[in-house]
């Protein structure tokens, strides 16, 4: 997130608009910052990094879950995740 250290998570859900992340400590709804996590399509890792809006954070099983919409997710991005969803 924007002005703070990168934080590892790990991601439990991903869709054509955003990713779900389990994280250790809460985040701020509309807070803004990047992510970065593999996708494998056909076989091959695409490291996919984009700027993301947090959605929502909610407290589960003593771990936080944050939603990320993608923001100006660029052309090659959107067409490897986009092939991953098949």
């Amino acid at each position: 997130m924007e002005g703070q250290p990168p934080v590892q998570g790990r991601t439990s859900d991903v869709g054509t608009s955003g990713v779900s992340v389990t994280v250790p400590h809460p985040l701020h709804t509309g807070q803004t910052g990047q992510v970065g996590f593999d996708l494998l399509v056909d076989g091959n890792p695409f490291p996919l990094h984009a700027r993301v809006k947090v959605m929502y954070c909610i407290f589960s099983n003593g771990e936080f879950k944050a939603g990320f919409q993608f923001l100006n997710l660029d052309l090659s991005s959107m067409s490897q995740l986009s092939r991953f969803l098949r």
